[in-house]
């Protein structure tokens, strides 16, 4: 059996060979593809290959009509919006991905980025705190309840809303439970987005539930910049001068946003979520896992599609 690393970014040499370990041990052959600039070689790499292990690398119909001996991909992470789903289910491909590998480092990030967002980018003058404010965090998985843990170091009052996740799950936590996405932003000074970009949520983030944000609002993204409708952001932002928008995804707008909002905008060069060594080394060697368990026993607990 062929296990191939694609990575167009590839994983630290502790996480490879982490993952070198679980394959060893199994008895399958691990062959890395690492910071690859062609499609063609991809295509190339992926044509016996029984097994691939991906990070934010785009695989599409086209690469699977190319691995004809492809049974399973898995995403080294939560998000899978690279991946062409309906794709894989035509060939037949299982589609993984790591969840809560990743949760940590990105509940991290997004705190950081608040008291960055609170200090006025640390541009020298005086900024707020966080204690006391209400933290309204959309979507409570892996992420979101990292987040409400490490938020309740800063004393914040925190509030969720996930239409997938039982109230009793969120207040157990000592999270108040909302009743709807209107009501989060409504009620919280600070949103932290936590939310998959699919065709109910891209966009979804706009006027209307901006324009309910109290006073001195602040909308963090460590999410994907498709569910924000960036036109109505902008909109938003112009009207209220005291409206930040702090995010790791560049918006496509990042130019406009740079120059209209000096000052209450920002955005990292690339998304920064999981960029930890921690979260490199979990995430790859879970997916490894992963693929021997499927690849042994069928099990497919993190299957994503079809």
């Amino acid at each position: 059996m062929k296990i191939l690393v694609a990575t167009e970014k590839p994983f630290a040499k502790v996480a490879i060979d982490g993952i070198k370990a679980v394959t060893d041990k199994a008895g399958y052959n691990l062959v890395l593809l690492e910071k690859y600039t062609e499609k063609k070689q991809l295509l190339d790499a992926v044509a016996d290959a029984d097994a691939i292990i991906i990070r934010s690398d785009i695989i599409d119909a086209e690469v699977f009509a190319a691995a004809k001996n492809l049974k399973i991909v898995v995403r080294a992470g939560a998000g899978y919006d690279n991946v062409d789903l309906e794709a894989a289910t035509k060939a037949g491909v299982c589609v993984m991905n790591t969840p809560g590998q990743n949760a940590n480092a990105v509940a991290e990030l997004a705190l950081g980025l608040m008291v960055y967002g609170v200090r006025n980018l640390y541009n020298g003058t005086s900024g707020t705190e966080l204690m006391g404010k209400k933290l309204g965090i959309l979507a409570y998985g892996n992420v979101g309840r990292n987040v409400a843990r490490i938020a309740k170091g800063f004393g914040m009052e925190i509030y969720a809303y996930d239409a997938y996740c039982p109230k009793e799950v969120i207040e157990k936590d000592g999270v108040k439970a909302l009743n709807s996405t209107e009501e989060l932003f409504e009620t919280c000074q600070v949103v932290s987005l936590h939310i998959p970009a699919t065709a109910e949520t891209k966009n979804s983030i706009n006027y209307n539930l901006l324009s309910k944000m109290p006073k001195n609002a602040m909308l963090l993204n460590t999410a994907r910049k498709e569910v924000i409708n960036e036109a109505e952001l902008i909109k938003i932002m112009e009207e209220r001068a005291d409206f930040r928008y702090i995010t790791d995804i560049m918006p496509v707008a990042n130019d406009e946003f740079a120059a209209k909002f000096a000052g209450r905008y920002f955005a990292t060069p690339k998304k920064m979520g999981a960029q930890t060594a921690e979260a490199n080394i979990n995430a790859g060697i879970a997916a490894a896992n992963q693929i021997v368990g499927f690849l042994n026993d069928g099990i497919d607990k993190f299957r994503v599609n079809k």
